[in-house]
């Protein structure tokens, strides 16, 4: 028992360590590249607003930083890393690997086919086509996953923490609820173990990763196309048929409104075609409408710890209600059916 108290405390004290060390950690969305990227892009719309203001003021308005929501998100950031990440991930660090096994048993992957025996043109056709395929069907599984979280009740009351902030800047990306982490981590994995299986048994070989030092390339650009900007108050949208195929902070920006217009659409992380394809895809010219927070009371979710606990027992309200199967929000109909 003591050694395995003592193996959880190491365990924690080397996720603490990475956890602290995120401005040079590629794999962290604040990676000090992925942050120099959105200041380019920062820069761009500053320079474009001819704002009188100064750049610091426009990167940091007084507008976001004198609202005490901002500060519960800094808070937030090192509570919620510190205990909530820490939980989840001791939960779903095997889980990849327990999933793949179910999908193609060890024997199979212990015969995949030697990768120096696979011609060169074959190797690189699939290795493209399994990250295509694994990157569409983890977006796809991530786009409905989020769409039930606001349309399920008592999953709501968990990921309505996200939605809770009155403004948004970068840190607000991490207000989430450890059932939220926890949820997109387990579904996550299981697609991801399954997918990765079954493409393994179809060609027959271990593909090349795609990788720029050991991070995923679609990742990494994905971080680099203003990923930061998502959550501030920079209003940003690609041009023309592109805010449909590629994610733009405008899109996200719209997701978060509390306007009639906005609620429950912009669900996809990656690709914005899953909202035009399923008709939750809304882009306004601009952003005049676009007003942060949720339509219900949110006074409650004021602390690190109100926003653990607030949840739990607003779910408890919903199961005990027997409400859980009433959509929440404007949808009723389920525009995925």
């Amino acid at each position: 028992m003591a050694e395995e108290v003592e193996s959880l405390g190491e365990r924690y004290f080397t996720y603490v360590e990475s956890f602290l060390g995120f401005l040079t950690d590629p794999n962290d969305r604040f990676f000090i590249v992925y942050l120099f990227s959105s200041f380019v892009i920062a820069f761009i719309l500053f320079r474009k607003s001819k704002s009188e203001d100064g750049l610091f003021r426009f990167i940091f308005p007084k507008s976001v930083w004198s609202n005490p929501s901002a500060w519960l998100d800094v808070r937030y950031f090192f509570f919620h890393g510190m205990i909530g990440h820490f939980l989840v991930h001791l939960f779903t660090a095997s889980l990849f690997v327990f999933t793949l096994s179910l999908t193609l048993n060890v024997e199979t992957l212990e015969g995949l086919a030697d990768i120096e025996s696979i011609g060169t043109v074959h190797r690189w056709t699939m290795a493209i086509l399994a990250l295509i395929v694994i990157t569409i069907v983890n977006d796809f599984s991530a786009f409905y996953l989020h769409y039930l979280q606001h349309k399920i009740p008592v999953l709501w009351q968990f990921h309505k923490v996200h939605h809770s902030g009155e403004v948004m800047h970068p840190l607000s990306n991490f207000r989430e609820h450890p059932i939220d982490n926890l949820a997109y981590a387990i579904v996550s994995q299981i697609v991801f173990g399954v997918t990765w299986g079954i493409m393994l048994t179809l060609i027959g070989f271990r593909p090349d990763a795609f990788e720029i030092f050991g991070i995923g390339i679609v990742m990494i650009f994905f971080n680099l196309a203003g990923y930061q900007l998502r959550h501030s108050h920079m209003w940003l949208k690609w041009p023309g048929i592109w805010s449909k195929v590629f994610p733009s902070p405008a899109h996200h920006h719209v997701h978060h409104s509390r306007h009639p217009d906005h609620l429950d659409k912009n669900f996809a992380f990656m690709f914005p075609v899953w909202d035009v394809l399923f008709k939750t895809y809304v882009m306004p010219e601009d952003n005049r409408d676009v007003e942060f927070g949720i339509v219900e009371d949110s006074s409650e979710l004021n602390s690190c710890i109100n926003l653990y606990v607030v949840p739990f027992r607003d779910a408890y309200r919903v199961i005990k209600s027997g409400k859980n199967t009433e959509p929440v929000g404007p949808l009723k109909a389920d525009p995925l059916a």
